[in-house]
């Protein structure tokens, strides 16, 4: 059986852990928090998510993780045959990570702290936020899915990647970022409709206390450091 190592607060163990259950996979799940020694053992930089096969073979990196739950267990296909349709769809999901997410990612600290991000941060994430949501405009279609008729691994990815612009891009930058790719927001409010996604999103909630007291553990013993 598949192990996925993580905790449910992230959103890439979220990913991943959508496309398993959407693929049916059988899988336990290892709490485990990022930097950790255990994690260490199956990420190489204590990043989370990782998995570790049947085989006993580990794997990290939330999309190196669903390219090869992909080509593993084709069955229940998450890209298009036609080659030139399947690099869209990467594309909509490389340029929502370097776009949408990593950007938002820089304002984690200010809204965890309850501060507002100096003026010059939010400039810089606008900036690049503002590149995403032109290349998204011009690659999504909504019909009705992400990348077109068929439902793909790009709408799981981008899903989960705004969770991270809502929860943090938006409220630091008083900004409906969503609402500015035409067609996202209604998309996105499907996606969260899905049985799937809304056990996923259960076991988020679930986890936050924890997660939380967590965070506030390590910037204590960074402090006293």
């Amino acid at each position: 059986m598949i192990t996925l190592h993580g905790f449910a607060a992230s959103n890439y163990y979220n990913l991943v852990k959508h496309v398993l259950l959407y693929k049916e996979l059988p899988f336990q799940e290892n709490l485990v928090y990022g930097g950790s020694d255990e994690l260490l053992k199956v990420s190489p930089v204590g990043k989370v998510p990782a998995i570790t096969t049947p085989e006993g073979f580990s794997i990290s990196e939330s999309s190196v993780i669903c390219d090869f739950l992909e080509e593993t267990y084709p069955d229940t296909p998450l890209y298009p045959k036609n080659a030139a349709e399947r690099a869209v769809v990467r594309q909509i999901m490389k340029i929502a990570e370097l776009y949408f997410e990593l950007p938002s990612r820089r304002l984690i600290p200010y809204v965890f702290s309850g501060t507002n991000a100096p003026d010059s941060v939010k400039e810089e994430v606008r900036q690049v936020l503002s590149r995403g949501i032109i290349a998204l405009n011009h690659l999504c279609q909504f019909s009705p899915w992400i990348a077109g008729e068929q439902f793909t691994m790009a709408d799981i990815y981008v899903h989960y990647v705004n969770t991270i612009v809502s929860a943090f891009a938006s409220s630091q930058l008083d900004w409906d970022v969503l609402a500015e790719v035409s067609g996202m927001k209604e998309w996105n409010d499907t996606m969260s409709q899905s049985a799937i996604a809304q056990n996923v999103e259960a076991d988020r909630l679930a986890n936050m206390p924890e997660f939380m007291e967590h965070v506030k553990s390590q910037i204590r013993a960074a402090n006293a450091g």
